[in-house]
């Protein structure tokens, strides 16, 4: 899953959300140098890429994928799956997107000198072109595939993936939402099981 998705999973705790955030920046056992909820967080945002990856439904919407990105197939689904998850926030949370990114920017400003180094660099960015708030749209989906497409010098065309999003849009969407509410299960679960180690 992509950041709007992890930051969701995080069920409301600040330093969980922290952590969920910046594992992907976090080697090995590197995530131990962080406060125990941080560390928690990283530790849940791993048990989600591991199931996230494994999944029936996840993997036949990379599939769809497969012929014209090879590799970077689960990358694009990460994003398309944010996006319906941006668009159909309201199902999911009473909490308006646009006020929820907000609190989550404010967040990570306020505990800045936690953030990796690259994760500091990326932040401004982030906030300047509202990354998150903009999943909700093709438009802004377009965007984060043509900004990953240059971080790939142009190698990966993931920017052309929007082609495979509007063409099997419905389908898309319809796996993204069978396994979303199989995700959400499975994190309550697994958060329990990490707070009681």
């Amino acid at each position: 899953m992509n950041f709007l998705a992890h930051i969701y999973l995080s069920h409301n705790d600040d330093e969980i959300k922290i952590g969920n955030f910046i594992a992907d920046s976090i080697r090995g056992k590197k995530y131990k140098e962080y406060p125990p909820r941080v560390q928690t967080g990283v530790l849940l945002h791993r048990n989600i890429d591991t199931f996230t990856d494994a999944h029936p439904t996840v993997r036949q919407s990379t599939k769809r994928l497969h012929e014209n990105y090879s590799h970077y197939s689960g990358v694009i689904v990460d994003i398309l799956y944010d996006h319906f998850l941006a668009k159909n926030w309201k199902k999911y949370s009473d909490i308006p997107l646009e006020t929820y990114v907000n609190d989550f920017y404010h967040l990570l400003e306020d505990n800045f000198e936690m953030l990796p180094l690259n994760v500091q660099r990326l932040l401004p960015h982030m906030i300047h072109d509202n990354w998150l708030l903009s999943y909700a749209s093709i438009e802004g989906i377009t965007k984060v595939l043509e900004g990953m497409n240059r971080r790939t010098q142009n190698r990966s065309k993931m920017n052309l993936a929007v082609v495979e999003l509007q063409e099997f849009y419905d389908e898309f969407e319809a796996e993204f939402t069978s396994f979303f509410d199989e995700l959400i299960q499975f994190t309550k679960q697994k958060l329990n099981e990490l707070e009681h180690e």
